[in-house]
């Protein structure tokens, strides 16, 4: 029976949930999600839970924070005048916003707090600081 190995492209059907059940995402009702093992295309703890599977093969993983999104970084919290945002801008708690950094880089802001002349944004990945668990099935090596 073959195995997946590193540098194959995958053909995978998954469901990834959290410690309290709570779905996040999943390949239900959807093609196989397809990418090539070893290169960085999904967390690394997905890649090593794959590398080794057979054709037809499922399996359940808990993938730490550290091997998933990592931890959650209290750094990338942080307080912004709300004169900063632009006047069409209303913010709201959950809403996402588009930050660039110094060197050009896009980041994506999750506001957590909305003040009278503050809101306050979190530029840590929704998933970060959580164990992240996947039901995987490996469908096909190409």
């Amino acid at each position: 029976m073959t195995q997946a190995r590193s540098g194959d492209t995958v053909r995978i059907h998954y469901t990834g949930t959290l410690d309290d059940g709570t779905q996040f995402d999943s390949s239900a009702g959807r093609d196989p999600l397809e990418f090539a093992l070893g290169a960085g295309q999904v967390i690394p703890g997905f890649d090593n839970a794959v590398d080794g599977m057979a054709v037809g093969e499922s399996k359940t993983v808990t993938i730490p924070a550290n091997e998933a999104y990592g931890d959650h970084h209290e750094r990338l919290v942080q307080a912004v005048s709300r004169s900063a945002l632009p006047d069409d801008i209303e913010p709201a708690v959950g809403m996402q916003l588009q930050s660039q950094t110094a060197e050009g880089q896009v980041m994506t802001l999750v506001v957590t707090e909305v003040a009278e002349e503050s809101i306050t944004v979190d530029a840590n990945h929704p998933l970060a600081g959580q164990a992240l668990t996947f039901a995987i099935e490996l469908v096909e090596i190409v």
